[in-house]
């Protein structure tokens, strides 16, 4: 897929106030500091896109971009933020939730997982809920290029492991690395892949 346009279109924090023009969304959650706008400018290859910052919890709101008019990528607030007070935590919950739960046209959710980290039952918990909700969603691991190869492929065939302890099948998996653009053509595949099923219904 060629991304020839990437524009913002708005940030809320009220799923009814997202677009209505029904196009496919693949939105992009994950825990703070994962990388996440890094990974959104690097797929869209729009440098700011999605604002960076070293300090982690910057994203507040859902954001919406269209992507080449035909489909939105949506970044949404993360979680598990500690120092964050329990109202913005439970504020951000609520948000997370109803986007996630009632939003139709949700494609797949992108979750984010640095590479460099073991399992966390955060993230574990978040995905089970994912599988539980019947939510379609797809791992990233970020920051690839942080790790020798061999310690990468040793930190997922942990995780892999670990996942296997209570799931029988595991969602797609993507590496990637915004420093070097690796997993873009992979992800961005995934990606037009699903819109043609989208648009092809009979062929699926």
């Amino acid at each position: 897929m060629e991304i020839k346009k990437a524009e913002f279109v708005i940030s809320n924090t009220d799923v009814k106030l997202c677009p209505t023009n029904g196009l496919p969304e693949y939105a992009f959650i994950g825990r703070s500091n994962v990388g996440k706008s890094s990974l959104i400018n690097m797929l869209t290859n729009r440098k700011g896109l999605a604002k960076t910052s070293q300090k982690p919890g910057k994203t507040l709101l859902i954001n919406h971009f269209i992507i080449n008019d035909e489909w939105y990528l949506v970044d949404l607030p993360g979680y598990g933020y500690a120092t964050a007070g329990k109202s913005t935590r439970d504020k951000l919950k609520k948000i997370i939730e109803n986007y996630v739960l009632f939003r139709e046209e949700l494609s797949c959710l992108f979750v984010l997982l640095d590479c460099r980290h073991e399992a966390q039952s955060i993230d574990l918990d978040f995905m089970e809920w994912l599988g539980i909700s019947g939510i379609p969603f797809s791992i990233v691991f970020t920051k690839a290029d942080k790790l020798s190869k061999s310690k990468l492929n040793e930190n997922m065939a942990a995780y892999r492991e670990k996942l296997f302890e209570k799931w029988e099948e595991l969602p797609p998996i993507f590496i990637t690395s915004a420093e070097k653009a690796d997993g873009r053509d992979e992800l961005l595949g995934y990606i037009s892949s699903i819109n043609q099923q989208l648009k092809n219904p009979a062929n699926v």
